[in-house]
């Protein structure tokens, strides 16, 4: 009898140990699936870089070549949450402006990622502190980016992935300002060149609802966020880019898909006016100009035919979405981020609009010009 006992002990032990190994590997590939692109410090890089290549040239083994090769293929961000507070992004946002042309301009996307790298990704209330404070250190010289991260091991992921989210919203561009005598000048800038959805002038009202559950079609989260306004409110584009999908959506009604030249964003607008949603010039494959009006707010959507206003609120519901490899664009890994402290940071930035009456359009007063969109079609 004992001896039964002993082997069932023995039995239920290496079940017990395959589960173990089992859930070890699973918390393995977890952890690389949701950090993959954690840089090892440069010095290490060009070092590996070099055995690589020194591998090569005496002729390595093939097999750990090929891979090593579908590895670097794979070694893309699968996820991405942005809790970045809009107070700490428009202070991070300031001192990029105030350093620009100094000695040592102080990039806001990498201070967001040193600050998000030390409490990752969360912002607790020394987060402005100790922003101001690696700002301080920065521009006296006492030490360099590189030093200050060198040892936070998910600053380079952190740092790629709020470039992917904000890395087209501030730079370089020309802009016509309103003169004293009404007339319009051309003038150069750096600063904000991103801009709220909504139309300067036009009310709305929002609040985080990034996560609500949905019900329609399928139970899901809501992966956006929901400005609720009157119809026909002017609908902004935010980033320059072109249009890369343009009609309707079982879900989001008449909508527009916007793709950032670099590819790494692509925004949705929905929910887009009955009968007269779009700018009636845009068409799949036109470019955009960060501040163009781009369509209007309505509440069509929730229908499988078209032109059919379903949902109860009026409102724009935008969204982005991260593209890191081509594949994550329409799949069942699709990285949505919260954009609702992303639009209170925009709403510094409201682009004045008006109507023309025989066209029944809305376009932008002063004209900008991104050098984004010249670079892009240049290289068409």
């Amino acid at each position: 009898m004992w001896m039964d006992r002993l082997k069932y002990i023995k039995r239920a032990i290496a079940g017990e140990c395959v589960l173990l190994t089992v859930l070890c590997l699973f918390l393995c590939a977890r952890e690389r699936e949701i950090f993959p692109v954690v840089a090892r410090p440069a010095a290490e890089e060009e070092s590996a870089g070099e055995q690589e290549n020194t591998d090569e040239s005496v002729g390595g083994n093939n097999s750990e070549n090929d891979s090593t090769a579908e590895e670097k293929k794979q070694d893309y961000i699968k996820w991405v949450e942005f809790h970045v507070p809009e107070e700490l992004m428009s202070a991070a946002y300031e001192l990029d402006v105030e350093t620009y042309g100094e000695k040592v301009h102080l990039d806001w996307i990498r201070l967001l990622a040193y600050v998000a790298a030390r409490h990752g990704g969360e912002f607790p209330g020394s987060a402005r502190a100790e922003l101001y404070e690696a700002a301080e250190k920065l521009r006296s010289g006492e030490t360099t980016m590189e030093e200050l991260t060198a040892q936070l091991q998910y600053y380079p992921y952190y740092e790629k992935a709020y470039s992917a989210i904000l890395s087209g919203f501030v730079g370089e561009y020309k802009i016509q300002k309103m003169q004293e005598d009404g007339s319009l000048k051309w003038e150069n800038c750096y600063g904000l060149k991103a801009f709220s959805p909504v139309a300067k002038g036009f009310y709305y009202e929002d609040y985080d609802d990034f996560g609500v559950s949905r019900s329609y079609g399928y139970a899901r989260p809501h992966l956006g966020h929901d400005m609720m306004g009157q119809i026909g409110t002017p609908i902004i584009a935010i980033e320059s880019g072109y249009v890369e999908a343009l009609g309707w959506n079982r879900y989001g009604g008449w909508r527009i898909g916007i793709r950032s030249f670099d590819k790494k964003r692509y925004y949705y607008y929905a929910h887009l006016r009955q009968n007269f949603p779009y700018n009636k010039e845009l068409k799949e494959g036109s470019i955009v100009t960060a501040g163009d009006v781009i369509g209007y707010m309505g509440h069509t959507g929730y229908s499988d035919k078209e032109n059919v206003n379903n949902i109860k609120v009026t409102h724009l519901h935008w969204g982005m979405q991260l593209i890191f490899d081509e594949s994550q664009k329409d799949s069942n890994n699709e990285i949505w981020i919260d954009c609702y402290q992303i639009t209170r940071f925009l709403y510094k930035n409201r682009c004045e609009t008006v109507k023309d009456e025989e066209t029944k359009e809305w376009h932008r007063i002063c004209k900008m010009r991104d050098p984004a969109v010249d670079k892009f079609t240049e290289n068409e």
